[in-house]
Parts: structure tokens; sequence; C-alpha cells
């Protein structure tokens, strides 16, 4: 089958498109057909191999051991199911977080699979997990979005930023979203009623508003941390999940000064696979409650420029692979 395969840590010139051995099913596992994956921040972090921990998911340090399929967001259909699986059966359609998305089948743990609803496309399936998930577990970290609560994203015209701000609105909150000038047509339609031009700012200037937010969910990490806690309403709550560092541990520094030094206002957020998680999405999404933003959708055969478009960044939304034709 192909693939797109990481050779090298550094840049785009690293990925090549090649034949590898199609996976089996093994005990617990599906193989699942890919029609769509999508990338995300980690796919990129992986490209460059830096921070250098990230390395670990690509099993190694040099360089990513043999045969590394980028990747980590798909949809597709079941074609096979491994001993001791419950739940699915060939011809299901589905959707995970797992590696190896990037190529026309993939194994994917069936405890990480959720079903895919009738009315959600492939490219929206596949544009749902990490990303949709990150947001979910971001806003539920807040623990303050309720009808009338104010909400304040940055970076939120990025992958999760979309996801989050919709999810927000959803709730009923009032959402400000902070992102550059040119999304802000895009971010009044995904609900946001303010928007801060952070290309415009003084880049500390979020503290400066006159107005305070219950939640903060910090998905940019382009403010300091005080400037992000003075825009806390009393009792509010800041999530940090990106930031500045190293080159071994990359954002963990920024987020445990803040966790360490922010007191009970500030919580990291540590996203993980959740099937619960993805089949709530994605029934949002089949009811039109929210909608993944895709930015561009790129064939198999210009993968490595996808992964490339992610890489140069700000991407608006989402970047999905078509991988293979829908099997319908």
């Amino acid at each position: 089958m192909k693939a797109l395969v990481q050779l090298a840590y550094g840049s785009p010139g690293g990925l090549a498109l090649q034949q590898v051995a199609q996976p089996v099913a093994r005990s617990g596992d599906l193989v699942v057909q890919v029609c769509a994956a999508s990338l995300n921040a980690a796919d990129r972090l992986l490209l460059r191999g830096e921070p250098y921990a990230i390395r670990a998911m690509a099993g190694g340090l040099r360089r990513p051991r043999s045969g590394f399929v980028v990747g980590r967001a798909l949809s597709g259909r079941v074609v096979a199911v491994g001993d001791d699986v419950e739940g699915f059966a060939v011809g299901d359609d589905v959707l995970a977080e797992t590696g190896a998305a990037i190529g026309e089948f993939a194994r994917v743990p069936a405890r990480l699979a959720a079903l895919k609803p009738v009315g959600l496309s492939f490219i929206e399936a596949a544009a749902l997990p990490l990303a949709g998930t990150t947001a979910l577990q971001g806003l539920r970290a807040a623990a303050a979005i309720r009808r009338g609560a104010r909400v304040l994203v940055t970076g939120a015209s990025g992958g999760v930023g979309t996801f989050a701000v919709q999810l927000a609105v959803a709730r009923g909150a009032g959402v400000t979203a902070v992102c550059a000038g040119r999304a802000a047509e895009m971010m009044r339609s995904l609900g946001a009623t303010q928007i801060i031009d952070y290309e415009q700012g003084r880049g500390d200037d979020v503290g400066e508003l006159g107005e305070r937010f219950e939640a903060i969910l910090d998905l940019a990490g382009n403010y300091p941390l005080a400037a992000l806690r003075r825009a806390l309403a009393p009792g509010g709550t800041l999530v940090l999940s990106v930031g500045t560092g190293g080159r071994w541990f990359g954002p963990m520094r920024r987020i445990l000064k803040g966790a360490t030094t922010g007191g009970g206002q500030v919580r990291t957020l540590t996203a993980h696979p959740s099937p619960e998680d993805l089949s709530e999405l994605a029934g949002m999404v089949a009811t039109g409650q929210i909608r993944p933003v895709i930015d561009r959708v790129y064939p198999l055969e210009d993968a490595a420029a996808a992964v490339d478009r992610i890489d140069r960044g700000p991407v608006a939304g989402k970047i999905v692979v078509a991988v293979t034709a829908s099997p319908d």
C-alpha cells in the first residue's frame, strides 16, 4: 500500500510517498481503509523533531524509525476485525486518533475508534480527532463554560481554536477570539462576538481590554502569563496548552511555570484520545451544531505538500488529505 513516510527530521524534504506493508488485524485492533486523514500541530513538531522529547513518538532520536508513517487522525471503513473486538464489524465507518494515518490502510486499536454518523462526510470526520477532542477537553478543564460566561480563545483560527470557539458558543458563552485580522470574518461566522487582532497589539494588551473572562483557553502561547492572569475574572480559569521553551521539552517550561505560579486559577491541558468525545463531536457536526473548518484538502499524491502547508502556517482551520475515494 502507499503511505507518507518520514525519513528524517527537519523539513518536508524528509517525507516520501512509499510502498509499505499493509497492516493486518491483531487482537483488539481494526484494519481501516483510510478515506481521509487530517494534519495537526503534532505532525509539524514531529516533522521538525523539536522539541526533542517528541521524537519518542517517531521511534528514534537521530531519525524516525524505518517505515514511520505520518499522521494521527483519520476516518475510513473497517475492512478487518481482530480477535477480542466488540462493537465493530467489517463495513463500519469510523474515525479515530491513532498513528500511521496517512496511508491507504491503518491498524487502529478498537478502543480508540468511534462510529461515524451517516450525516458526516469522511473529510469532516477526519478533522475531528485530536483537534476537536483537544478543544472539547480544554473547555471542560475551564469548568466555567456556561450560558452567559465570557470566554477568551487565543489561537482561535487554528485547528483546535475553530472548534473551541464553536463549542463555547454552543454552550451559550460569549466568545472573544484572538487571531490575525484576516480571520476576523471567519471567527464571526463561527459565533465569536469580539475579535482581537494580535498583529495590531503590543503583545501584552489582552489584559488591558477592560473586560475580564471566566475562562481563557490559551492555544497560541503568544501572550505573557501575567497578562492572561490579569484578564481573568475573579474565580476564572486559565487553561494552558502551548508555549515557548527549550529544544528538549518545548512548551512544558511555560506550562509548568503557569501551573506552579497561578494557584487554582491555572490549569494545564493534556489532551488524550477519547472515542466518547469523538462520538459527541461527530454527533454535533451531524446535527449542525458545529462544523469543521477546512483550509484545504490535498490528494494523497500531494500529502508531503500538505505537511509543508501546515509547517509554514498559519492555517485557517484544518488541512486534510483525501487518501482514497469514498467506499460509497
